[in-house]
C-alpha cells in the first residue's frame, strides 16, 4: 500500500522537484498558521478576553479562516506524507500528531454544530460548555503543532 502511494505521480513530482516540495511545504505551514492564529484568537474570546468585541462579530469569520486553514493543511499534509509514507507511518510523533489532530477536529466540529456556539453568536452570552471547548481547543491545536515539529526529531 505504501509503495503505491509513494509511486503516485504527485509524490514522484514532489521528490523530483525540490522547488515544488518547498512550495507545498510552505503551503502546509501557511495552512497551519491559518488554523492556529484564528483558533487561538477565537478561543481567547470564548474564554473571556476582549469581552467588548461581540463574539458574533468575530467568531464566524475566525472559524471560517480556521476551516480554510485545516483544509489547506490536510491537503498539503497528505501530499507531503505521500513522499515517504512508510517512514511517516512508522514515526511515533507523526502517529501522535494524527491522533491529536483527530481530537482537535472533533472538538471543533462539536463547537461548530453546538447550540451553545449559535447562542453565543446570536446573544454574545457564552455558556460554560464553549469555555471548556475553547480551553480544550487551545491545548489540542498547540499539541498538534508541537507534535508536528517533533516529527523531524524522531
Amino acid at each position: 500500500m505504501w509503495e503505491a502511494l509513494q509511486n503516485w505521480p504527485g509524490a514522484v513530482a514532489l521528490r523530483g522537484a525540490p522547488v515544488l516540495y518547498l512550495l507545498v511545504n510552505a503551503a502546509h505551514i501557511l495552512g497551519i498558521g491559518l488554523v492556529i492564529g484564528p483558533i487561538l484568537a477565537l478561543d481567547a474570546r470564548l474564554l473571556g478576553l476582549a469581552r467588548h468585541i461581540p463574539i458574533g462579530a468575530v467568531g464566524p469569520f475566525l472559524a471560517a479562516v480556521a476551516k480554510l486553514g485545516v483544509g489547506l493543511a490536510i491537503v498539503t499534509g497528505l501530499a507531503l506524507f505521500s513522499v515517504q509514507p512508510a517512514n511517516y507511518a512508522g514515526n511515533p510523533a507523526f502517529l501522535i500528531k494524527l491522533f491529536i489532530l483527530v481530537l482537535a477536529i472533533a472538538n471543533a466540529v462539536s463547537v461548530d454544530r453546538g447550540r451553545a456556539w449559535r447562542r453565543a453568536i446570536e446573544t454574545n452570552e457564552i455558556a460554560a460548555v464553549p469555555h471548556w471547548q475553547a480551553a480544550a481547543s487551545s491545548i489540542l491545536w498547540l499539541a498538534v503543532l508541537i507534535a508536528g515539529r517533533w516529527i523531524g526529531f524522531v
